[in-house]
């Protein structure tokens, strides 16, 4: 140990003997450096070699199994195939949110939602409306829907909205998500 003014150093000297007293007081009995590990090194590569699956398929061209590059080929792609022939086809689908306006104050709301809710469609769900200020008294009906890209379009919706012309005077496009 150091001097005692050396207090660092002495406090750095009782810790590492501490280690010491620690080592000596561990069960068991010190082997070489080479006996640990696998008990031996041939019996662990026979273990891994006979657990190699014999039907995986051999990229490199090993010389017991002489595969040319197009077999190969033709049955990764295969297997390819009939994993994706099993996913479900992915239906595209959009959000929209319609702003439907009257003609003026007096028209009858209440009809003019009944109206939008009545067009049916395959591909077409119809959510959640409100009733929004414009001005002058006048509101205007948001209504929210769900369709199909592939069934139903914007085009159809308006077509079929501003067919009711006694209460519609127009329809817009207020918001357009892909979900």
């Amino acid at each position: 140990p150091g001097p005692a003014d050396l207090f660092h150093a002495l406090r750095w000297y009782k810790h590492i003997q501490s280690y010491e007293r620690q080592k000596a007081s561990l069960p068991g009995v010190k082997k070489a450096l080479g006996k640990y590990g696998p008990a031996d090194v041939e019996d662990a590569t026979a273990a891994a070699t006979d657990s190699k699956d014999d039907d995986d398929i051999d990229l490199f061209g090993s010389e017991d199994e002489e595969r040319t590059c197009e077999e190969v080929n033709r049955k990764v792609k295969a297997q390819y195939e009939s994993k994706k022939s099993k996913k479900p086809a992915l239906i595209a689908k959009s959000s929209i949110l319609l702003d439907v306006k009257p003609w003026d104050d007096e028209t009858d709301m209440a009809k003019l939602e009944e109206c939008v809710r009545s067009i049916q469609a395959d591909g077409l769900v119809w959510g959640s409306s409100k009733l929004l200020p414009v001005g002058y008294g006048i509101k205007k009906l948001q209504i929210q829907c769900v369709v199909e890209d592939d069934k139903v379009g914007t085009d159809m919706l308006e077509e079929r909205i501003t067919a009711f012309e006694d209460y519609v005077q127009s329809m817009d496009v207020a918001a357009f998500n892909k979900i």
